[in-house]
Formats: structure tokens, C-alpha cells, sequence
């Protein structure tokens, strides 16, 4: 299956009910997997951003569609980033003419 990271940054809604983020947590994660995701690994950091996901889903449309659904949901915002494993990088390499 595909990779994605998946940045997030509260919004003002998110960090105003910021006592109720880990049951939202829960309910994302649960939300992904019963789309055919896999969350395998949720950290809360500090910088620009306040939590990174990295997961697998069955496609670009799965992954699309789950961070529309949690950007409608006000909480926070979202940038998702494509990833790609050090064997899928070499075999494109190798097609590099």
C-alpha cells in the first residue's frame, strides 16, 4: 500500500477543546482503518506543525478522502506528503534514463 505523512496543525476550534483531542485521536485513526488504512505511527511534536500521522492506504483517493473528512471536521489543518520507501526511490532511479 501506499505511504503518507500526514501534517497537522490545530486550528483555534481544535486548540479551544484541546481536553477532547485524544478521543478525536482515537476516532481519526479508527475512521482511517475502516477505510482500508493503516496508521503506523501518530506523534504529537513541537515546531510548526503539533501532530504527525504516518500511515498506508489503498490509494491516492482513500488518503484524499480521509483528510478531506478531517479538515471538515475543524479541528485541524492538513498538508499530506506521498512517501516513498528507499526500494521504491531505487527502482525509480533505475527508469531514469
Amino acid at each position: 500500500m501506499p505511504n503518507y505523512v500526514i501534517l497537522m496543525k490545530l486550528t483555534d476550534q481544535g486548540a479551544k477543546t484541546i481536553k477532547d483531542a485524544p478521543g478525536r485521536i482515537e476516532a481519526g485513526i479508527k475512521a482511517f482503518e475502516k477505510m482500508g488504512g493503516k496508521v503506523t505511527g501518530f506523534y504529537v511534536v513541537m515546531g510548526e506543525y503539533d501532530y504527525v500521522a504516518v500511515g498506508e492506504a489503498p490509494s491516492d483517493e482513500v488518503a484524499t478522502t480521509f483528510v478531506l473528512a478531517l479538515g471538515s471536521l475543524g479541528n485541524v489543518r492538513t498538508t499530506t506528503l506521498r512517501a516513498y520507501t528507499k526500494e521504491e526511490f531505487a527502482v525509480m532511479v533505475n527508469k531514469v534514463p
